[in-house]
Protein backbone atom coordinates (compact mmCIF):
# COMPACT_ATOMS: atom_id res chain seq x y z
CA UNK A 1 0.00 0.00 0.00
CA UNK A 2 2.83 2.66 0.86
CA UNK A 3 4.25 1.97 -2.79
CA UNK A 4 1.53 2.45 -4.26
CA UNK A 5 1.36 5.92 -2.33
CA UNK A 6 4.31 7.50 -3.22
CA UNK A 7 4.55 6.21 -6.73
CA UNK A 8 1.35 8.61 -6.64
CA UNK A 9 3.48 10.99 -5.08
CA UNK A 10 5.98 10.53 -7.67
CA UNK A 11 3.49 11.42 -10.30
CA UNK A 12 2.42 14.62 -8.70
CA UNK A 13 5.92 15.59 -8.03
CA UNK A 14 6.76 14.94 -12.08
CA UNK A 15 3.77 17.40 -12.51
CA UNK A 16 5.66 19.87 -10.39
CA UNK A 17 8.30 20.02 -12.38
CA UNK A 18 7.40 22.85 -14.62
CA UNK A 19 6.17 24.95 -11.87
CA UNK A 20 9.91 24.55 -9.80
CA UNK A 21 11.93 25.33 -13.39
CA UNK A 22 10.27 28.98 -12.81
CA UNK A 23 12.07 29.40 -9.33
CA UNK A 24 14.89 31.38 -9.40
CA UNK A 25 18.40 29.97 -8.76
CA UNK A 26 19.23 31.79 -5.89
CA UNK A 27 16.10 30.61 -3.72
CA UNK A 28 16.55 28.27 -1.34
CA UNK A 29 13.48 28.19 0.85
CA UNK A 30 11.79 24.95 -1.18
CA UNK A 31 13.18 21.66 -0.52
CA UNK A 32 10.93 18.95 -2.90
CA UNK A 33 11.42 15.77 -2.39
CA UNK A 34 9.21 12.20 -1.73
CA UNK A 35 10.13 10.83 2.09
CA UNK A 36 9.07 6.89 2.16
CA UNK A 37 8.45 6.49 5.51
CA UNK A 38 5.82 4.59 7.70
CA UNK A 39 3.37 7.97 5.63
CA UNK A 40 4.79 8.45 2.13
CA UNK A 41 5.21 12.56 1.94
CA UNK A 42 5.59 14.83 -1.22
CA UNK A 43 7.61 17.40 0.76
CA UNK A 44 7.54 21.15 -0.29
CA UNK A 45 9.39 22.69 1.98
CA UNK A 46 10.24 22.29 5.55
CA UNK A 47 6.66 23.04 6.53
CA UNK A 48 4.24 22.22 3.59
CA UNK A 49 3.85 18.26 2.40
CA UNK A 50 1.26 16.17 0.61
CA UNK A 51 0.38 13.36 1.76
CA UNK A 52 -2.52 10.62 0.47
CA UNK A 53 -5.84 10.84 2.39
CA UNK A 54 -7.49 8.06 3.97
CA UNK A 55 -9.14 6.62 0.95
CA UNK A 56 -5.37 6.59 -0.59
CA UNK A 57 -6.54 8.29 -3.60
CA UNK A 58 -6.98 12.06 -2.45
CA UNK A 59 -4.08 14.25 -2.29
CA UNK A 60 -4.03 16.19 0.67
CA UNK A 61 -1.85 19.66 1.12
CA UNK A 62 -1.08 20.25 4.08
CA UNK A 63 0.84 22.99 6.26
CA UNK A 64 2.46 22.42 9.62
CA UNK A 65 2.15 25.87 11.16
CA UNK A 66 2.54 26.85 15.42
CA UNK A 67 -0.92 26.35 15.66
CA UNK A 68 -1.58 23.08 14.11
CA UNK A 69 -1.71 21.30 10.89
CA UNK A 70 -4.15 23.56 8.18
CA UNK A 71 -5.02 21.56 5.54
CA UNK A 72 -4.31 24.33 2.18
CA UNK A 73 -6.10 21.49 -0.27
CA UNK A 74 -7.30 17.96 -0.71
CA UNK A 75 -8.48 16.90 -4.36
CA UNK A 76 -8.52 13.75 -5.78
CA UNK A 77 -6.95 15.65 -9.35
CA UNK A 78 -3.49 16.04 -9.75
CA UNK A 79 -4.37 18.91 -11.40
CA UNK A 80 -5.88 21.00 -9.06
CA UNK A 81 -3.36 20.22 -6.10
CA UNK A 82 -0.66 21.17 -8.38
CA UNK A 83 -2.40 24.46 -8.67
CA UNK A 84 -2.45 24.44 -4.98
CA UNK A 85 0.61 23.92 -4.84
CA UNK A 86 1.50 26.49 -7.32
CA UNK A 87 -0.45 29.34 -5.11
CA UNK A 88 1.31 28.24 -1.95
CA UNK A 89 4.77 28.47 -4.05
CA UNK A 90 4.00 32.07 -5.51
CA UNK A 91 2.46 33.25 -2.00
CA UNK A 92 5.92 32.16 -0.18
CA UNK A 93 7.57 33.92 -2.80
CA UNK A 94 5.95 36.91 -2.62
CA UNK A 95 6.22 37.23 1.23
CA UNK A 96 10.21 36.37 0.70
CA UNK A 97 10.43 39.39 -1.66
CA UNK A 98 8.78 41.31 0.72
CA UNK A 99 10.72 40.37 3.75
CA UNK A 100 14.10 41.30 1.64
CA UNK A 101 12.81 44.28 0.41
CA UNK A 102 11.79 45.55 4.64
CA UNK A 103 15.11 43.86 5.39
CA UNK A 104 17.00 46.47 2.91
CA UNK A 105 14.82 49.32 3.68
CA UNK A 106 16.25 49.66 7.27
CA UNK A 107 19.68 51.65 7.38
CA UNK A 108 22.04 52.15 10.07
CA UNK A 109 21.39 55.44 11.69
CA UNK A 110 24.06 58.08 10.42
CA UNK A 111 27.34 58.51 12.35
CA UNK A 112 25.38 62.03 13.31
CA UNK A 113 22.75 60.38 15.27
CA UNK A 114 25.20 58.10 17.03
CA UNK A 115 26.88 60.76 17.81
CA UNK A 116 23.96 62.34 19.43
CA UNK A 117 22.46 59.61 20.74
CA UNK A 118 26.26 59.06 22.61
CA UNK A 119 25.89 62.64 23.93
CA UNK A 120 22.36 62.24 25.22
CA UNK A 121 23.88 59.01 27.19
CA UNK A 122 26.57 61.05 28.89
CA UNK A 123 24.70 63.61 29.55
CA UNK A 124 21.78 61.23 31.49
CA UNK A 125 24.90 59.83 33.27
CA UNK A 126 25.97 64.06 34.02
CA UNK A 127 22.49 64.66 35.38
CA UNK A 128 22.45 61.41 37.44
CA UNK A 129 25.60 62.11 39.21
CA UNK A 130 24.84 65.45 39.89
CA UNK A 131 21.23 63.88 41.52
CA UNK A 132 23.09 61.65 43.53
CA UNK A 133 25.71 64.44 44.49
CA UNK A 134 23.01 66.49 45.75
CA UNK A 135 20.75 63.75 47.43
CA UNK A 136 23.91 62.99 49.32
CA UNK A 137 23.94 66.72 50.37
CA UNK A 138 20.57 67.14 51.29
CA UNK A 139 20.31 64.23 53.47
CA UNK A 140 23.56 64.94 55.38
Amino acid sequence: MRDAEAVRLEILNDALDPVFAEIPANVDIFDRGVSRGEIPRLWIDITACVLMGRDKRTYRFVQDTRYGRKVLSESAEIGETAKAITRYIAARLIERDRALAEASGRHELPRQDNWRAAGFFVLGLVIGAAALVLAALVAG
